[in-house]
């Protein structure tokens, strides 16, 4: 398990440009995601929850496979706690 000392903050328009994809929340957060293609049809999501000021309090990643359910998720931020599979026949 590694907690990262530093995480680099993007403005709203940086976050707007990378993650083509969010939600605005009634309290003012943002969920920010994008996905990436696999080869075999998979692919991974990149998700990002900010506060109303833009500032990441959470940043994760989840695989989906080609059937488009979710199968294994990586919390990357606050605390890096690896892969967890949600799926048996993985």
């Amino acid at each position: 398990m590694y907690i990262y000392q530093e995480f680099i903050m993007a403005t709203r328009f940086e976050n707007e440009k990378k993650f083509n994809h969010w939600i605005d929340h009634e309290d003012g957060t943002r969920t920010y995601w994008f996905d990436v293609q696999g080869k075999a049809g998979w692919f991974a999501r990149y998700v990002k929850k900010v506060s109303k000021e833009e500032i990441t309090f959470s940043f994760h990643q989840e695989i989906y496979d080609d059937s488009g359910i979710l199968v294994e998720r990586h919390e990357k931020y606050p605390i890096d706690k690896g892969h967890q599979q949600l799926k048996d026949e993985l």
